[in-house]
């Protein structure tokens, strides 16, 4: 091999041994500066936002009001802090990410939230750059992940070596506590904490009564997350015709969801025709036929990292809808139109449910399994189920202002052919509510 010739070309700036962390830090500012939630969106949804008249959300602002939202939650449940596995409630907690779905089930990226102290990420290798953006990261350290891919028959020692990090930040910001929220954890890892002497909570009901209340801030994001997926309905409704495979009209979607720095979608809930009916599969290679509907569940995670939960169903095709798509069409239609006037700050769980319209006899065996749930990075609490399904163990509560849930419809009679979905996303304010979701029902199925 000619040693002299290989890589002469590649090198970039003289190393030396002494220059290793004046190069990395140089590396990390300048990755910081090209993170995604630094550069921001791009023209066109900056554009779309411009016209639609939504104004940018304080982000500084609004992650300080999360924080805080955390840490009274946490006042109020006596805990010391809060450890977060779930890359959800990371965003929430840090407004930074990294391969969210790769983590969601890879438990490495984690994040101790003290009540009292600092907030540490514990990161994957070298991603100490994707939280600079947020201003509210005091430290970043180096994730210990101990699940199996990582630690296979040695778990254990990993383990311990994870539990001596947590342990060590709780002696020295936990104020003497011993008790900490945990979302997401193997048993392992809470055997390894008691042995410490570290007792833990449910972290869920930190994050979830945290996450419950938006800030205006929030609400802006919210309302520009609806506005890209509402772009994106809009493309995937104009590519829809007679020959589309239910898969390629589902990738419209995701196409107009990704250019407008949106982040994933958690379902593939579209279907056509008579897989409609019953509700909940997922699209397929089937062809879309003329006169076919079309439903659809767009579960998107957007820019900002809100969810825009919205449900369509249209007419594929030039034609005239059948008595029985009109029917169905009209009967969900007006169920969200009543449910959503039922709404309002002060109502409870259960007084809005034993007042919800519901299916009519023969399709309510087929009916969507809940009436209302909450919303924002993703689905959230509350979840609002038929006065029929409700159970001497189904939470009641108040809808309060500032609350965002989902009014959901699905009507097909059973045993039927097809079958309509409708969805829509609703703020509850200081005197009823706001429909946030805008984009209009067919009005070729609303009108014969």
């Amino acid at each position: 091999m000619d040693t002299q010739r290989f890589g002469r070309h590649r090198k970039i700036m003289p190393f030396e041994p002494g220059s290793v962390e004046a190069l990395r830090a140089a590396s990390r500012e300048k990755a910081a500066a090209l993170n995604q939630h630094a550069l921001g969106y791009g023209a066109v949804a900056e554009a779309e936002w411009a016209a639609a008249g939504i104004a940018a959300p304080d982000l500084p602002a609004m992650r300080s009001y999360r924080l805080e939202r955390i840490r009274a939650e946490l006042r109020r449940r006596d805990y010391a802090g809060a450890l977060l596995y779930d890359p959800v409630n990371i965003r929430y907690a840090t407004d930074s990410t990294n391969m969210q779905l790769w983590v969601a089930h890879n438990p490495t990226r984690h994040c101790f939230v003290a009540t009292e102290g600092p907030v540490v990420l514990f990161d994957y290798f070298s991603c100490e750059h994707l939280s600079d953006h947020a201003g509210v990261v005091d430290e970043v350290r180096p994730a210990v992940s101990w699940m199996y891919l990582y630690s296979g028959e040695l778990t254990d020692k990993k383990v311990r070596r994870w539990a001596a990090g947590i342990a060590e930040l709780l002696a020295e910001h936990g104020g003497g506590s011993r008790r900490i929220a945990v979302d997401h954890i193997n048993p392992e890892g809470v055997e390894e904490l008691a042995r410490r002497g570290i007792t833990v909570g449910n972290g869920e009901a930190v994050m979830e009564n945290a996450r419950l209340i938006k800030s205006p801030d929030e609400i802006l994001a919210m309302r520009r997350a609806i506005v890209a997926c509402e772009a994106a309905m809009g493309e995937m409704e104009g590519a829809l015709k007679p020959g589309i495979s239910e898969n390629e009209l589902w990738a419209e979607l995701h196409r107009g969801n990704i250019a407008r720095g949106g982040e994933w979608i958690e379902t593939r809930l579209l279907s056509s025709g008579p897989r409609t009916n019953p509700w909940f599969q997922e699209c397929s290679s089937r062809i879309v036929e003329d006169g076919d509907l079309v439903a659809f569940d767009t579960d998107l995670i957007g820019p900002y990292g809100f969810c825009a939960d919205l449900s369509r169903t249209w007419l594929c095709g030039d034609g005239r809808p059948s008595d029985e798509q009109h029917d169905l069409f009209r009967i969900a239609a007006d169920q969200i139109a009543h449910n959503t006037v039922l709404m309002r700050p002060g109502i409870s769980f259960r007084d809005l449910v034993e007042r919800s319209a519901v299916p009519p006899g023969d399709c309510f065996p087929a009916r969507y399994g809940v009436l209302y749930h909450g919303v924002g990075l993703a689905d959230e609490y509350p979840t609002l189920p038929h006065a029929s399904d409700w159970t001497d163990d189904t939470p009641d509560g108040v809808l309060e202002p500032g609350m965002v849930l989902c009014v959901e419809s699905y009507i097909g009679r059973l045993g039927g052919r097809e079958g309509v979905k409708i969805e829509e996303q609703i703020l509850i304010t200081e005197t009823g509510n706001e429909k946030l979701s805008a984009y209009p029902l067919d009005e070729k199925l609303l009108v014969i």
